[in-house]
């Protein structure tokens, strides 16, 4: 990964260099090894801090709404999974496609601090990928563990290594593919009763601070102004106060999010609580290749998603349940 880095970093250097680009953005070293952040670079000096490594895991591409819109173009790396979102965004008319350019680069599968805390490491200071297998050195000594063990969630579910976007290419080493099956979690809720289902989202959902962390990182939630920012809405940037207002928030949002959410599983990495909030939307995706066709938001950067265009082979409304009034 150190090659890869050190290439995006000559890159980066030569496209501000040459004026090409006003600024790229990338990530910079964060207070520790695992915490890399998303970071904005408009000299060369800047790119001392530039940083690519097994936590890079940050969709970029919403950042290149407020990016796209400022004088002189505008680089950004993208991993495969980020160009779906970027594709989206460009589809939406929230990020001008001329003012960015495009570098694609390799995935190597990003990792997961929490799970390798959870698996016995403390005082983390270094992790080192080695093929199928990950070495993580702390204060306490070192430790190895199977890669999948400690990959992101959305890793573990990739849509595969194919960039949706690219104006050129850092691509050094043959990327692997998973072969998970991404609605196996949809699926286990599927197959619990109404009261079970319940139950479990009214456990996961009370563990909000409404933080707002997973409406902010989304791509889809590109409003200029969101609903839940509004004065006059009396849940505006405050905690919940009722049940109701837990579940409302993020049902809310996945509602505003169906068939446009890419599955970039940026929800569900940045929550504080861990709370799997990439079900609601994949649940959603289930339903909307169940009812309409399999569809894979960002696949291309033009085109309606099914839920905006009308076919008169569209599903009816009544066929959505079944004759025992069970979702179909």
């Amino acid at each position: 990964m150190r090659d890869v880095e050190l290439k995006m970093k000559e890159r980066a250097a030569e496209l501000l260099k040459s004026g090409e680009v006003a600024r790229v953005i990338g990530w910079k070293k964060g207070e520790f090894y695992f915490d890399p952040e998303p970071s904005v670079f408009e000299t060369e000096a800047e790119l001392e801090n530039f940083v690519y490594n097994g936590f890079c895991g940050a969709n970029l591409s919403k950042y290149l709404i407020a990016a796209s819109k400022k004088p002189g173009k505008t680089a950004v790396f993208l991993k495969p999974c980020d160009t779906y979102s970027f594709n989206e965004l460009v589809k939406e008319h929230r990020v001008v496609r001329e003012n960015i350019h495009v570098v694609a680069i390799e995935c190597q599968g990003k990792l997961d601090i929490s799970k390798i805390k959870k698996m016995g490491a403390d005082a983390v200071t270094e992790v080192e990928e080695l093929g199928e297998k990950v070495k993580v050195s702390s204060l306490y000594g070192d430790m190895e563990f199977a890669k999948e063990e400690v990959l992101l969630e959305k890793c573990l579910c990739c849509k595969g290594k194919e960039h949706k976007a690219a104006d050129e290419t850092i691509i050094l080493h043959e990327m692997p593919e998973t072969k998970n099956d991404r609605f196996s979690g949809v699926e286990k809720l599927e197959a619990m009763t109404p009261d079970e289902r319940f139950a479990f989202w009214k456990s996961e959902l009370s563990k909000c601070i409404r933080c707002n962390a997973c409406r902010n990182v989304c791509p889809a939630c590109s409003c200029v102004k969101c609903v839940f920012d509004n004065p006059n809405s009396g849940i505006a940037a405050k905690a919940n106060d009722t049940e109701f207002e837990e579940q409302m928030f993020h049902i809310i949002r996945a509602f505003h999010v169906a068939g446009r959410c890419t599955d970039c599983g940026e929800c569900s990495r940045v929550c504080p609580q861990n709370i799997p909030l990439h079900l609601l939307n994949r649940k959603f995706i289930k339903d909307i290749d169940t009812l309409y066709g399999e569809f894979q938001a960002g696949d291309v950067p033009e085109g309606k998603t099914p839920l905006t265009d009308y076919r008169t082979e569209d599903t009816e409304p009544g066929k959505v349940f079944d004759a025992e009034g069970k979702h179909a």
